[in-house]
């Protein structure tokens, strides 16, 4: 496992003695941090100019029964300016898990503080709303505790739906409120885009207060994860983002391999990022389409559509699935790729961009697009930063930052392609962001399929990782030990933790990933990046009209799959 250097800041020496402790060791540098000093150091760690971690990426909860400080609040935070990383430990006992909110630090804690409380009872003082976020409010007890039974079901009955009631700020008098009404949208609408609700307050057409509700997909993967060994983990990862199943699979899976220390074959690798790619063509095909149809154009649909099929049509041959692929395997791919692999990557080459071109043509300079896109939701790139924003909407209020460019993975660093960035934040410019890396992905699958495919096998050849040919099962007593061995036992990971990220189609797709030298996980938090995007839309909603709020949620790209997991 890749281990980083603790960065020696003189700002640590103004802290009490054992107040900020760094981590020898780690993947990526490490401090544990007793509460007392975290407001204080989180404020001057994005405001002093040795540091600047102004990017909080996600916040997550750890149990651990057996020690006398069971909980671990644990952030990750990342430096923009700086291409740094930093995770904070923070230890909390059992009879007080009481951490103070950094909602005034960064704004994207707010959902990440709810989510810790709802999932592990870690409470935030001086969080606003503190409330369950992803279980209902009959639900008792905090699911990924250690000691809470997974098979536990609660019912939530009449009485204990939640009923919100988004209020504007200010007082109201009667002529304030003479064309006001209340009304709710989802959690079962096709303009929700998955199983989302919304409670908007409005004045005649626009809304002047709103309140998101989520969780009605919620099936606690990071649970189930726990239960599982690590392979059977990647078909969970399937459902996160399904718009783009593929780059999950293989986040996930990069993250155990550098746990165990291998390297996939340079043919896996290869396909890795030609697929990855295809995917996030098919997910920006998926969001635009729809997006466009929210507006009401909805030739466009059909024409974005067409390439998504299509590149269903690849991924069938080279899994046999085509929505939830489940491809990838810890070391490599599922399978051989088949014989036409790179014929059936080049005709989607030749036949992709004809519909793109045709919905550039039909929209960009299209009037009613305009009028329903330009200025609306928008966003400086400064906020959406502060909101823990990253993926096409960052890039659209023009921060140019990209994973694979930032911090290089697989092949990319091999390649030459751009980072689109615009500056507008709205609408409009997020659907150029995602117009414009098509184009660049496609260019990426070029310059690869022309290096031509490496030789070699499709998954490491290590009997401790790979399952063994079926052949070799089948005739040779060591290999059938290992068929068995793996089967049963699972990959056994040495013990560790590890931060593994990839540019998904949404964004940072960062998998937290914690093993105690079993068979299973003992912990995995998924960094989703439309979570911090859909946490912003309420922000982005008021002030404007009804139909500007579905053409927002349609841009931001919203997967219930994956903000929920």
């Amino acid at each position: 496992m890749p281990t980083a250097t603790i960065p020696a800041l003189p700002l640590l020496e103004d802290y009490p003695e054992g107040s900020v402790l760094p981590v020898e060791g780690a993947d990526q540098p490490t401090w544990i941090v007793r509460r007392e000093v975290l407001s204080r150091l989180a404020l001057e760690l994005r405001d002093n100019p040795e540091t600047q971690f102004d990017l909080m990426l996600d916040l997550c909860g750890v149990d651990y029964p057996d020690r006398d400080e069971r909980f671990e609040a644990v952030y990750h935070l990342y430096s923009l300016p700086r291409g740094e990383r930093l995770r904070l430990k923070v230890p909390l006992t059992e009879a007080d898990p009481v951490l103070p909110s950094l909602i005034d630090v960064w704004s994207a804690c707010d959902w990440f503080e709810r989510e810790a409380w709802d999932m592990f009872g870690i409470r935030f003082e001086g969080h606003p709303n503190l409330r369950r976020l992803l279980t209902h409010e009959a639900f008792q007890g905090h699911p990924l505790r250690k000691d809470y039974d997974p098979a536990r079901r609660w019912i939530l009955t009449e009485d204990k739906i939640y009923r919100p009631d988004p209020q504007p700020p200010g007082g109201d008098t009667d002529d304030d409120i003479f064309e006001r009404m209340t009304i709710n949208i989802g959690p079962s609408h096709p303009a929700m885009h998955g199983t989302f609700r919304v409670v908007a307050c409005l004045d005649g057409e626009i809304i002047v207060a709103s309140e998101v509700e989520i969780g009605y997909l919620h099936r606690c993967f990071e649970k189930m994860s726990e239960t599982h060994t690590w392979q059977q983990v990647i078909p969970y990862t399937d459902r996160l983002n399904y718009c783009s199943s593929f780059i999950n699979n293989v986040a996930y899976c990069r993250g155990v391999e550098q746990l165990l220390g291998i390297e996939p074959p340079p043919k896996a690798v290869w396909a890795r990022t030609i697929l990855s790619e295809f995917s996030r063509i098919m997910d920006h095909c998926v969001c635009n389409g729809t997006t466009l149809v929210d507006t009401g154009a909805l030739t466009n649909f059909w024409y974005m559509f067409q390439p998504r099929e299509e590149i269903y049509g690849l991924l069938e041959a080279c899994c046999g699935a085509r929505l939830t692929v489940s491809a990838c395997r810890i070391g490599g791919l599922l399978q051989e790729l088949p014989p036409d692999f790179e014929a059936r990557c080049r005709n989607l080459l030749e036949t992709i961009p004809a519909f793109i071109s045709d919905v550039d043509k039909l929209i960009t300079k299209n009037r009613i697009w305009l009028d329903r896109s330009v200025g609306v939701a928008a966003i400086s790139g400064e906020e959406a930063v502060n909101r823990g924003w990253t993926g096409p909407c960052l890039r659209a209020a023009g921060v140019a930052y990209d994973v694979r460019k930032a911090h290089p993975y697989d092949l990319y660093d091999t390649v030459d392609f751009e980072v689109p960035v615009f500056q507008g934040g709205d609408v409009n410019d997020r659907f150029r962001v995602r117009m414009a890396e098509i184009e660049q992905s496609l260019s990426i699958i070029r310059q690869l399929l022309d290096r031509g495919m490496p030789e070699g096998g499709f998954i490491v050849d290590d009997p401790h990782v790979a399952l063994p040919p079926k052949e070799d099962a089948y005739t040779q007593m060591e290999a059938m030990i290992y068929h068995f061995k793996l089967i049963m036992d699972g990959i056994q990971v040495p013990p560790g933790e590890l931060y593994s990220m990839v540019e998904g189609a949404n964004g940072e797709l960062g998998f937290y990933i914690i093993s105690d030298g079993s068979g299973k996980p003992y912990r995995i938090k998924v960094r989703p990046p439309c979570f911090p995007l859909m946490a912003t839309f309420s922000r982005l909603m008021n002030g404007g009209t009804l139909s500007d709020a579905i053409a927002t949620l349609g841009g931001l790209n919203v997967i219930a799959g994956e903000l929920e997991r």
